[in-house]
């Protein structure tokens, strides 16, 4: 009888579920999340670097330049935001898949492709997957980083995927990948296991290099650099954000003075119970005899989530997406005992009930997303509006504007733009004067606010909700 081989092909080896998870987060995302949303404030700074669009915008200290080069493929030759949209939706379900790959073995497939699949119907990861933004790219780097470094004492070729997850989040946003990463080197040290720490500090130095670099060359070094970035995020100290993170699960995509009333009870539902199921997991892993595969990942989401909890004064529902994606699995494990027997049958009234509470979870995120969408895309298309408007004026390139959303208006008008005052402050009064003796100038306004000394003799036009302050010497056809 000839022997038998184990059959290691990749549907053997329990792939599958996660590429169907991430195939499916893709579709959902091009379906779900309008390519032709536009883009958005942050965004067009990180586009603007590597764009031809408009000239470069602000970079700010906090900001890194990951997200610049990630799109470079694409923004460096094509204007196209719908391309974009594709391209990062389909980037992002890869690396969904291969943040759940580096778990094989250490979680059932089917645990994985639900904790991914949990993950990936959050409204927020849904409505950032595709945006050129940070956030979900540290989640997935995170995410792939904790799975590898806790296969690397079996395998230590895994090691590999602890420098690339790093990188991945160093690169993106250096701070949250130190957060990130805090238990990982913690744990390294009472192990003493050399090997991985090194693989996590030359990830973090691949990855933060370039921002470290920068910081001596453009802002006088790394302390001037980070207490810069604690002024642009208004002070890092001990602050209570949780009810302002609650606020943000609405839809408020930055909650920037947080307040208003809270949404309501069903929006918020998830939130409470998420870390009721990462307890149980932990229960569970504990009475399994597998610890340490649980506390790891549930440590670092909780070190990712404390920077915006309790030292940042603002929201926004993307900062937790490295929490969350590190929680998701602790958290399918925990649904899975909750809903089958230890011999793997299930329990027909706790899956039932589950499916019923699921179902319902997943109402409200698609409800959420849906109106974040239609709001964020009705923002977007006023920018580009009032960018048509300054472009009949004569603002054409080059041009400068200033003001209230002059960031992305300028991008969608192909302008620089300036601030002269408040977090982004890159210019002067004077040097906006000045720059209107050389090329068509704007200040935007909120309707009927009243522009700076320097502009209230300009030319004034309504614009979407602005007013548009435009200097004499543009010599456009006017109001119609």
């Amino acid at each position: 009888m000839p022997p038998v081989t184990p059959d290691t092909s990749w549907r053997a080896r329990g792939h599958w579920p996660s590429a169907v998870v991430a195939a499916a987060f893709t579709l959902a995302q091009l379906v779900l999340v309008r390519p032709g949303m536009g883009l958005g404030w942050d965004e067009t700074v990180y586009v603007s670097q590597v764009g031809a669009q408009a000239p470069a915008a602000f970079f700010s200290a906090p900001r890194a330049r990951g997200v610049s080069l990630l799109v470079a493929p694409v923004a460096s030759w094509s204007t196209s935001t719908e391309l974009l949209r594709v391209y990062l939706a389909v980037l992002s379900g890869l690396g969904l898949y291969l943040a759940l790959r580096a778990w094989r073995g250490l979680f059932p497939a089917r645990v994985l492709a639900v904790g991914g699949a949990l993950f990936a119907s959050l409204w927020i990861t849904l409505f950032y997957g595709p945006q050129a933004m940070p956030n979900y790219w540290v989640a997935v780097g995170g995410l792939g980083a904790v799975g590898c470094f806790l296969r690397a004492r079996e395998n230590p070729k895994a090691l590999w995927g602890v420098v690339a997850g790093a990188a991945l989040m160093a690169w993106m946003r250096p701070t949250d990948a130190v957060w990130v990463t805090l238990p990982l080197l913690v744990a390294a040290a009472v192990r003493r296991r050399p090997r991985a720490a090194l693989a996590l500090v030359a990830g973090l130095v691949a990855g933060g290099a370039q921002w470290v670099i920068e910081a001596y060359l453009s802002y006088g070094g790394l302390a001037e650099r980070l207490h810069e970035g604690s002024r642009i995020q208004g002070g890092l100290g001990p602050q209570f954000a949780v009810d302002d993170q609650l606020r943000s699960l609405g839809g408020r995509s930055l909650c920037r003075p947080c307040t208003g009333p809270l949404p309501d009870p069903a929006v918020m539902a998830w939130w409470a119970v998420l870390p009721l199921l990462a307890a149980v997991g932990l229960v569970v892993a504990v009475r399994a005899g597998r610890t340490r595969t649980t506390l790891v990942p549930l440590a670092c989401a909780t070190t990712a989530a404390v920077p915006y909890l309790f030292l940042i004064g603002y929201a926004a529902p993307r900062f937790l997406l490295p929490a969350y994606a590190l929680l998701a699995i602790p958290v399918a494990d925990a649904l899975f005992h909750l809903a089958t027997t230890p011999a793997g049958r299930w329990r027909p009234v706790a899956a039932v009930l589950l499916a019923i509470g699921v179902t319902g979870h997943l109402a409200v995120q698609y409800v959420v997303l849906e109106r974040t969408v239609d709001r964020t895309t009705g923002h977007h298309r006023d920018w580009a509006r009032t960018a048509a408007e300054l472009n009949r004026l004569g603002v054409r390139p080059p041009c400068l504007l200033t003001g209230r959303l002059s960031v992305p208006v300028a991008y969608y008008a192909g302008c620089t733009s300036v601030a002269a005052w408040g977090h982004n402050t890159n210019s002067t009064e004077s040097g906006i004067v000045g720059a209107s003796r050389r090329m068509p100038v704007a200040v935007l306004t909120r309707h009927g606010g009243a522009p700076p000394a320097y502009a209230r003799d300009w030319h004034t036009v309504p614009a979407a909700g602005m007013d548009l302050h435009v200097a004499p010497t543009v010599r456009g056809p006017g109001p119609t």
